[in-house]
């Protein structure tokens, strides 16, 4: 019996290819390798025993993944408030960034960037002043009237020739002048206060403090001096002691020195304000769960919340770096970019504060009345914890550099 085509028996499926079989076990639990990672145990195929370049490769990947996603990620997250937690609880996360690695990079550039930003003003300062060598510490610390006016007139001299340079804007002009008047004014107070410490010592009677010493901490006008005895704990072993005196005679030095140069005291404290960040963040997260509480939501989505809003505030810090720098190039230059990038920094500054309102309105969907009471509620709560976070990072920097 002939058979028609539509009755024609299927063919018969080919059999699999033996060869394509997976003949690698895991070494770790035997199963057979599949892919790159191991279905039944989760173990990579690659491990640190191979190349040098391709372990190489895989870091800068892991730490320096710039795709397309920071370009759909960093204006959303400047522009957008709560844009990117909305999309990360909808489930939509690949496309962008994750928001422990924007926070974490966002924080290290933005503090390393006001480190570098903070370098470069005082350069950009000292070509303001003209003269290295001529400062108001040299007017401040003068013990004669003729020393007086010999640092003065070095530093009025530097700052008139400053600002009769060529190619100089108005702007720098008028704070040319501002220096040059508050350098005069320091000539005086400076004048009055040697002619007050003589009148005492010819009556015989205690000569008044010199404001150029910086005397540290005092206690009933007596400076602070460390000793063994005196930052000794009793329960404390021997060794634990001798660090503790060592940290509280770094603290004493660095504070006699922080007011004629504070610029290390700065420094100090930047090195030390990221780590200060990372235990302020989940503290953040901790109040918006309190505040939050009748929402029902997890402790790791207000933990998101905190995440996007301490990067945000690193990249408003990073934008404002530059427009600083900016700022220092254009008051010499260019006064019409000067005003600008000023204006551009305080909207930045105005934004700061907004966004965190905006932010909260549309992450949790409350009413604005509930949002901004939550929003002071928590904004002061913070703002207090930031206060005993940066007591903490000044007096580690004053202990550890």
């Amino acid at each position: 019996m002939n058979t028609t085509p539509s009755q024609a028996t299927p063919a018969a499926e080919p059999a699999p290819d033996l060869s394509l079989a997976p003949t690698k076990g895991c070494p770790n639990c035997g199963a057979p390798m599949l892919g790159p990672f191991c279905h039944a145990c989760g173990q990579p195929e690659k491990g640190m025993i191979r190349h040098l370049a391709s372990v190489m490769s895989d870091m800068a990947d892991t730490l320096f993944n710039v795709d397309s996603r920071i370009f759909r990620t960093l204006p959303a997250l400047f522009l957008r408030p709560g844009f990117l937690t909305n999309e990360y609880f909808a489930g939509r996360r690949t496309r962008y960034v994750t928001p422990f690695r924007l926070f974490f990079f966002l924080c290290l550039i933005a503090f390393f960037a006001i480190q570098v930003g903070t370098s470069i003003s005082s350069v950009q300062t000292l070509r303001l002043d003209g003269d290295e060598g001529a400062t108001l510490e040299a007017i401040e610390s003068a013990q004669t009237p003729e020393a007086i006016d010999e640092a003065t007139a070095k530093y009025v001299t530097a700052l008139e020739t400053a600002r009769s340079a060529a190619r100089i804007s108005s702007q720098a002009v008028k704070a040319i002048e501002g220096k040059i008047a508050a350098a005069n004014e320091l000539s005086r107070k400076r004048h009055a206060f040697l002619v007050e410490r003589a009148a005492a010592i010819a009556a015989g009677k205690p000569t008044p403090p010199d404001p150029a010493v910086s005397r540290g901490i005092e206690f009933d006008g007596v400076p602070w001096q460390p000793t063994a005895e005196s930052t000794r704990v009793s329960w404390l072993p021997d060794f634990a002691n001798a660090q503790l005196l060592r940290m509280a005679q770094r603290t004493a030095t660095n504070l006699r020195n922080a007011r004629n140069n504070p610029s290390h005291l700065i420094e100090g404290v930047f090195s030390v304000l990221p780590q200060t960040m990372f235990v302020l963040m989940p503290l953040l997260a901790l109040l918006l769960k309190i505040a939050y509480v009748f929402k029902r939501r997890l402790y790791m989505e207000h933990f998101l919340v905190a995440l996007h809003a301490h990067a945000f505030v690193f990249l408003s810090l990073l934008l404002l770096v530059l427009l600083h720098l900016i700022n220092g190039w254009a008051l010499l230059h260019a006064t019409w970019l000067w005003k600008l990038c000023s204006l551009l920094s305080a909207a930045i500054w105005v934004w700061i504060f907004v966004y965190p309102l905006l932010m909260a309105k549309r992450v949790y969907r409350q009413g604005w009345f509930m949002t901004t009471l939550k929003y002071l509620m928590v904004g002061l709560g913070y703002l207090i914890l930031l206060g005993f976070g940066l007591a903490g990072a000044i007096i580690a920097s004053l202990a550890a550099t």
